[in-house]
């Protein structure tokens, strides 16, 4: 993946954060209509954008608006480059595979120069840091109320000058203070945990979670007729109606937090 993209020149006044999209096209435009994503200085994508039922035409959508966004890679969007490439012959999600071949290979290219990180200066923010999972790796876990120490660990290394760090991967909204930095997940556009939307924030002069109602059967609907994967049926409606919950999602995600580890006594 590319190398991180640093603006602090310019203050921007308010940014729409999309993260996880997940290559859901319904989701994403919906999310694209808000009039407060159309006035936005800039659209920062904190990952995971394309592996779904539609990923090149959720890729071309988000292309359509030129330098307006400011696109993060996700660990997800590295699994189908290197897919596509031979670098790996398995993704850990069922459709990826699919959603790797649905690309062009001028697409692959596409994401395999997107940054890891990126940071721009909001007005109220200051120098705001993007990054999937954490600024050091694009699938560590860190949740809302992941211990001191933990956050700690993930966030050494940071500018000082960076007082607010914007993540995705986890599905699920939230905003925390962690050693002085402000921490914000805007949860999924596309497949969010734990209740149903496209969930998405705006940045500037303070953090704003949002989430963007949307004709979910019609949406199933048209993923159903549009796409080939052929169990999107079922995928539609477990990620669209947010079939998974939020405590189903922590309980998954815990281990990789170091909990398991921690109530066994493992080291």
């Amino acid at each position: 993946m590319g190398q991180e993209v640093i603006v602090y020149e310019a203050e921007l006044n308010r940014v729409a954060v999309l993260s996880d999209i997940h290559g859901v096209l319904p989701a994403l435009e919906a999310v694209l209509a808000e009039p407060d994503v159309c006035t936005a200085d800039r659209i920062v994508l904190t990952g995971d954008i394309t592996a779904g039922p539609q990923p090149g035409r959720v890729i071309e959508a988000l292309r359509e608006l030129g330098d307006r966004v400011l696109w993060v890679s996700g660990n997800a969007d590295r699994e189908l480059v290197e897919y596509r490439r031979g670098e790996r012959t398995v993704i850990p999600d069922p459709i990826g595979p699919f959603a790797a071949d649905a690309l062009t290979a001028e697409q692959v290219d596409f994401l395999a120069a997107l940054p890891r990180t990126a940071t721009l200066t909001i007005r109220g923010l200051g120098p705001v840091l993007f990054c999937h999972a954490t600024p050091r790796d694009d699938e560590e876990i860190v949740l809302v109320d992941s211990s001191a120490d933990r956050w700690a660990e993930v966030l050494t290394g940071i500018d000082p000058a960076v007082t607010t760090v914007v993540c995705g991967h986890t599905h699920m909204p939230y905003t925390r203070l962690a050693h002085g930095r402000l921490v914000v997940n805007p949860g999924s556009v596309g497949m969010p945990y734990g209740r149903p939307g496209a969930h998405w924030c705006l940045l500037g002069p303070g953090t704003d979670l949002r989430v963007t109602s949307y004709d979910i059967p019609a949406a199933v609907a048209r993923l159903r007729a549009e796409c080939a994967y052929p169990d999107i049926a079922e995928w539609a409606d477990c990620y669209l109606n947010s079939r998974v919950t939020d405590t189903e999602a922590l309980t998954v995600f815990g281990p990789g937090d170091g909990r398991a580890a921690a109530a066994t006594g493992a080291p």
